[in-house]
């Protein structure tokens, strides 16, 4: 998996770079979703999710405003997570 952030970068700093790309977004539904997400469940996903995840935040956010809202599927490498973000922003 190619990995977006820097390389051999401590969790608790990986954790911090992707809780504030959540919430700041281009588009401010996506801030609400990823943001309410990121701030009550990144804390739980795996190093390989939390790889995917940052990578995933490379994606547009209109792209992705269309997977979280049914409008679009998402690719299936996203599909899962893209799922629990939006479970997990409805949960907040």
């Amino acid at each position: 998996m190619n990995e977006v952030g820097p390389q051999n970068e401590p969790r608790e700093t990986k954790l911090r770079r992707l809780k504030m790309r959540s919430m700041r977004r281009g588009i401010k539904e996506m801030d609400i979703i990823l943001g309410g997400f990121a701030k009550h469940k990144l804390d739980e996903l795996s190093d390989e999710d939390l790889a995917l995840y940052d990578e995933m935040l490379s994606e547009s956010d209109h792209d992705m405003y269309q997977w979280a809202s049914g409008q679009s599927e998402a690719p299936a490498k996203f599909s899962g997570l893209m799922a629990r973000a939006v479970a997990g922003a409805k949960t907040v």
